[in-house]
C-alpha cells in the first residue's frame, strides 16, 4: 500500500523533497547577502564615525532637528485655526459708506468711511502716530508681529503689581483681534491673535498696518478711526488736531467708554496726561511739550450724543453690505427698523442685571434680541459694553440654546402626528453610551403625562426620546426651514448641544408667533444712493413670505410653551398685561442660560453667560436669571396695550379691553383711535439729500425772517463717517479699507 502511495505521489503529487531543498537554499543565500549588504554599510558609515567634540556637535544638530520637525507640526496645529479665521473680504468692506436712519427719517448713525473724507498716512499728524505708538507699541517698528521683549517686560511689571497693569499686545496684534476675533480672555484666542498678527506682517508692510489700525480702532460714541474720532470729539479732521487732542484720541484705544470725555471728562483728562507721559518717556517730545498741552487741554464740542445703537448698526452694515453685493453702490443712505427707545431700554436691562448680579453669579457677558413677529428687529444687544468689545454676541456667538431647543423637537413631533394632549412617558431610550438625565441626574420615573406638561417640566428624558422616535433628521430639517444653520446629528441634539447666534433663535420663534410665516430677521426698510434714487425697498424687492409651518402646528406648539410660563420652568418671565409663551434653556456648568419667548407684539431672547465659555456659579438656570430678566425688558418695551392675540391663545383681558377702548374712540375720536392702533406709518424715505438739506436751509431762512429762534441741533452724527466694523463671526470684528485703496 505504501508504495503504491509513494509511487503515485512521485507521479502526480508535489516534489517536497525538490521545494524544501529551494526554499533552504533561497533563505541562506537571502542571509548571506543581507550580512555582505550589513558588512558593506557598517564598512561605509565606519569612514564616518565622530569623536569627541564633533560627535557632542553632530547629536546636538541631530536632536535638534527631531525637536524642530515636532515643533513645527505643533505649530501647524496651533495655527491652522488661526488660519481658518483669516477672511480676507474683511479689509475690503469699507469701500461702502452708509448713513442710516430711523423710520421715520432721522439720523442715527454712520458706518464705513467716506471716500471724500479717507485721511492719507502722511496727512495724519506726527502727533497723532507718536501718541498711538508710544502708548500702544513703542518697538511696532522694531519686531515681526510678536514683541517678544515687550511681552516679557510687560509680564515682569504685572507680576511685580500682582494685577494686569500692562499689556503685552502689539498693535498688529490688537489690529488681528478687531478684524477676525472676538475680545474673549482666552489662551486660544491670544494663540489666534499671535498668529494673525504674523499672518498680517507678512501681508502688509508696517505702515500699511499702521495705517488699517489708524482707520480701525473704535474711539467711542459710533466713532471708528482717528478721522470720524476727530469729526465727533473737536468737529474737525483729524488734520488739523494738536499734541493734547491727539494725546486724547490715543489715550482712548484702551478703553473708550471709560475715556471718553463726554462719558467721563476727570478720568479722560488723567489719561489723556499719561498718554503726554508717555510720548515724553519714549522720546517724542520735550517735557516743556507736553506741560504746554496740560495747560490746554482738548476743547470737547457737543456733536451728538455720545450713545447710538451701535450694535444694532454693525448688524444693518452687514445687511447693507449682503443686499447690495454686486450693485456697484458704495454710497448709501439706508432706513432701519431699529426702536431707539426699545434698543437704549434692552441695553440698559442688560447692563444693570450684570453690574447687580455679574460678580456673585460669576458671569460677565449677555445679549438681547427683540423683533416684531415678522422679523423687523427693533432692539439688538450684544453685549455690555460696546466700548470694550465691539463682539456682536446676538449675531455671531454660537452659543448652546439648553433646553430651550426643544421647541423644535417638540415642533417635530406635533409636524409627525403628535398633538398637545398625546401622552408620554418621563424615560428614554439609550443612544450608544448615552442615556438622558433630567435635570438633577435622574433618568426618568417612567410617569405618563401629556406632551404639554412634558414641556412645561422641561424632561430631557421625553424631548430625547422623542427626537429618536421622530427622527433627528426630521428634527434637523426642521431647524434648517425656519432659518438654523449648523445643526448636528447627535446623541444629545434634543438637549440643545450645538450652538448658533440668538438672533437665528428669535428668528425661528418668530414663525411660531405669527401663525407658521417665514420671519426672517431684517433690519434694512430701504436704500437710496448717493443720487437719491430709490435702490432697495424692501416691500418691493423681497419675495412674498412664505408658509414654514402648518397653522395647526404653530397654535399647539404655542398653547404647550404657553403652559412654560403658567405652570412650568418660565413663571418668572409672565407679564401681567398680556399673555406670555415661551421656553427656558440651560447648558451644561452652566455656562449658558437663555429665555426665548414672545407675546402677540415681541418676539426675545435674553441669553447669560461667559465670553471664555467659564461655567457661571452652579444651580443657575435660565428660569431663575434669564426669564426674569425678559420679563423686565418686555414690561417696558410695550408702549401700547393694544397687542395682538398670541395664534393659538385667547385674548387676554387687558387686549379685551384695551380694543373695546379703541372701538369706542373709534366712535367718538377717529384721529385719537387711528393713532393708538398705529395707523399713522413712518413716511417712506424717497427724497434725496440735497433736497433735505436744501429743506432745512428753506425752513433757517423762514425761521429768521419770522424772528423765531432756532431749534437746538439735532443730536445726529458729524459729517465724516466711522470707520466701520463687522463681525463674523467670529468675528467680529469690522471692516477696513483695503489698504491699497488708502495707503501710498
Amino acid at each position: 500500500m505504501s508504495d503504491w502511495f509513494f509511487k503515485r505521489g512521485r507521479r502526480t503529487g508535489i516534489d517536497w523533497m525538490s521545494l524544501d531543498s529551494r526554499l533552504d537554499s533561497a533563505l541562506s543565500d537571502l542571509w548571506s547577502f543581507c550580512k555582505d549588504v550589513w558588512d558593506a554599510c557598517s564598512s561605509f558609515f565606519a569612514r564616518f564615525k565622530l569623536t569627541g567634540w564633533r560627535r557632542l556637535l553632530a547629536e546636538a544638530g541631530s536632536e535638534s532637528l527631531t525637536l524642530s520637525l515636532g515643533g513645527f507640526f505643533v505649530l501647524y496645529a496651533l495655527a491652522l485655526p488661526a488660519f481658518l479665521d483669516f477672511d480676507e473680504a474683511r479689509f475690503f468692506t469699507g469701500r461702502y459708506s452708509v448713513t442710516f436712519l430711523d423710520a421715520a427719517g432721522n439720523e442715527i448713525g454712520q458706518r464705513g468711511i467716506l471716500h471724500n473724507d479717507a485721511v492719507p498716512l502722511e496727512e495724519i499728524p506726527d502727533a497723532v502716530v507718536h501718541a498711538t505708538l508710544a502708548t500702544e507699541d513703542r518697538r511696532f517698528f522694531e519686531h515681526f508681529g510678536v514683541d517678544v521683549i515687550g511681552t516679557t517686560r510687560a509680564l515682569i511689571e504685572n507680576l511685580r503689581a500682582n494685577d494686569v497693569v500692562q499689556g503685552g499686545s502689539t498693535l498688529s496684534q490688537q489690529l488681528a483681534k478687531n478684524l477676525f476675533l472676538s475680545s474673549e480672555r482666552s489662551l486660544d484666542r491670544k494663540i489666534k491673535e499671535a498668529f494673525l498678527a504674523l499672518l498680517l506682517e507678512t501681508r502688509f508692510t508696517k505702515r500699511e498696518i499702521l495705517k488699517l489700525y489708524l482707520d480701525r480702532a473704535y474711539l467711542g460714541g459710533g466713532a471708528f478711526g482717528v478721522e470720524a474720532a476727530s469729526q465727533f470729539y473737536f468737529g474737525k479732521s483729524v488734520r488739523e488736531v494738536n499734541l493734547a487732542e491727539a494725546a486724547l484720541l490715543a489715550g482712548l484705544y484702551k478703553a473708550p467708554t471709560s475715556y471718553a470725555p463726554h462719558v467721563n471728562l476727570p478720568a479722560s483728562r488723567a489719561r489723556t496726561n499719561e498718554v503726554l507721559q508717555n510720548l515724553v518717556d519714549a522720546g517724542y517730545y520735550t517735557a516743556a511739550q507736553a506741560h504746554e498741552a496740560r495747560l490746554n487741554p482738548a476743547q470737547i464740542v457737543e456733536t451728538r450724543t455720545a450713545t447710538s445703537p451701535d450694535w444694532f448698526l454693525d448688524w444693518a452694515f452687514e445687511e447693507i453690505q449682503r443686499l447690495m453685493a454686486g450693485k456697484n453702490q458704495y454710497v448709501l443712505t439706508a432706513r432701519t427698523t431699529v426702536d431707539l427707545t426699545m434698543q437704549k431700554q434692552a441695553d440698559e436691562a442688560l447692563v444693570s442685571f450684570l453690574k447687580q448680579n455679574g460678580r456673585r453669579l460669576r458671569m460677565n457677558s449677555g445679549a438681547i434680541v427683540a423683533m416684531e413677529t415678522d422679523g423687523a428687529v427693533r432692539a439688538l444687544t450684544g453685549g455690555p459694553d460696546y466700548g470694550e468689545s465691539q463682539f456682536n454676541r446676538a449675531t455671531h456667538a454660537r452659543r448652546q440654546p439648553g433646553s430651550s431647543f426643544k421647541i423644535y423637537v417638540y415642533a417635530a413631533a406635533l409636524e409627525n402626528g403628535y398633538k398637545p394632549s398625546s401622552m408620554v412617558r418621563d424615560t428614554s431610550r439609550s443612544c450608544g453610551r448615552w442615556h438622558p438625565q433630567n435635570y438633577g441626574g435622574s433618568r426618568g420615573s417612567g410617569a405618563r403625562m401629556p406632551l404639554s406638561m412634558a414641556l412645561a417640566r422641561s424632561l430631557n428624558t421625553t424631548a430625547a426620546e422623542l427626537s429618536f422616535a421622530v427622527g433627528r433628521e426630521k428634527v434637523i430639517e426642521l431647524t434648517q426651514r425656519l432659518g438654523i444653520t449648523g445643526i448636528r446629528k447627535t446623541c444629545s441634539m434634543a438637549l440643545g448641544d450645538y450652538g448658533f447666534p440668538p438672533i437665528q433663535h428669535v428668528g425661528a420663534a418668530a414663525v411660531f408667533a405669527n401663525g407658521g410665516m417665514s420671519a426672517t430677521p431684517y433690519g434694512i426698510l430701504d436704500i437710496v444712493n448717493s443720487r437719491g434714487e430709490l435702490i432697495y425697498d424692501r416691500a418691493r424687492d423681497e419675495p412674498e413670505r412664505e408658509r414654514l409651518v402648518s397653522q395647526e402646528v404653530a397654535e399647539g406648539l404655542n398653547q404647550m410653551m404657553h403652559q412654560v410660563v403658567t405652570s412650568g420652568t418660565g413663571q418668572r418671565a409672565a407679564l401681567d398685561f398680556t399673555h406670555v409663551v415661551g421656553k427656558t434653556g440651560t447648558s451644561t456648568g452652566p455656562r449658558d442660560v437663555w429665555f426665548l419667548g414672545f407675546t402677540g407684539k415681541y418676539v426675545g431672547s435674553v441669553w447669560l453667560g461667559n465670553d471664555d465659555n467659564r461655567p457661571m456659579a452652579n444651580g443657575n438656570t435660565g428660569g431663575q436669571l434669564a426669564a426674569p430678566l425678559w420679563a423686565s425688558f418686555m414690561s417696558v418695551a410695550h408702549r401700547s396695550m393694544n397687542i395682538p392675540t398670541i395664534p393659538g391663545l385667547q385674548p387676554h383681558p387687558v387686549q379685551i379691553a384695551e380694543q373695546q377702548r379703541i372701538a369706542e374712540l373709534k366712535r367718538t375720536d377717529p384721529a385719537a383711535a387711528a393713532a393708538l392702533s398705529g395707523a399713522r406709518r413712518a413716511p417712506s424715505l424717497t427724497m434725496s439729500t440735497p433736497a433735505r438739506d436744501a429743506l432745512k436751509r428753506i425752513t433757517s431762512e423762514l425761521r429768521r425772517a419770522a424772528g423765531v429762534a432756532e431749534p437746538e441741533p439735532a443730536s445726529t452724527p458729524g459729517p465724516s463717517a466711522p470707520a466701520s466694523r463687522t463681525s463674523g463671526d467670529r468675528a467680529d470684528l469690522g471692516p477696513v479699507r483695503a489698504p491699497s485703496a488708502t495707503i501710498p
